[in-house]
């Protein structure tokens, strides 16, 4: 029901989208998942073609990439360390059917941006540096990581050829390099809408 409502672009609320999830992954939705209405718009920026390969940097709970491919004609990946996440995100995207949407559990820095199109991040690795409200514990906070991984986005967002979009979402924006200007922003500028211009 969700996701068909979303496909004919219909408005659904956080608190309805985030009953899929087992009760553990919704007590943390509020700070850690993006809201339907954030991810619809970025998603729509993404996917500025049909079949437009958009990776989320960090996917979480899958939320954003099952809001995008319901809601577009992209394809989305999303890249998240956490086994029992993915797992999840793979059941619900089975569950309902949508077929356009790929969830890889691995680290960000095993993965090769040149096979995706356009990218969203919604800080993925400030967990590593506030430990105020965790996803869990399975992860333990290192300020080093913060910033490797922070290296490791941006020099692979360097490499993307002119035109590429990217869109974060409550970003510090150490992972973007200089070749990325801002194109517009919402949300009251925690959404942020770039594209590659050298």
């Amino acid at each position: 029901m969700i996701f068909k409502q979303l496909r004919q672009n219909m408005n659904v609320k956080d608190a309805v989208f985030n009953g899929i999830y087992p009760p553990n992954i919704q007590a943390v939705a509020e700070r850690h998942w993006t809201p339907v209405a954030v991810a619809k718009m970025a998603a729509e920026y993404l996917v500025d073609s049909p079949g437009k390969k958009v990776l989320d940097i960090g996917a979480g709970a899958g939320k954003f990439c099952l809001v995008g491919a319901a809601s577009t004609t992209g394809f989305f990946y999303g890249v998240e360390q956490r086994s029992s996440l993915t797992k999840i995100s793979r059941k619900i995207a089975e569950r309902h059917n949508i077929t356009n949407v790929e969830f890889i559990n691995s680290n960000i820095n095993k993965i090769n941006f040149s096979n995706y199109e356009a990218f969203y991040f919604f800080n993925s690795f400030f967990e590593n540096i506030d430990t105020s409200f965790p996803i869990d514990h399975t992860i333990l906070p290192d300020n080093d990581l913060y910033h490797s991984y922070s290296d490791y986005v941006k020099e692979q967002l360097h490499k993307t050829p002119v035109g590429t979009r990217l869109v974060t979402y409550w970003s510090k924006w150490d992972e973007i390099p200089g070749s990325f200007e801002l194109v517009d922003s919402a949300c009251n500028g925690f959404l942020s809408f770039w594209k590659k211009v050298s």
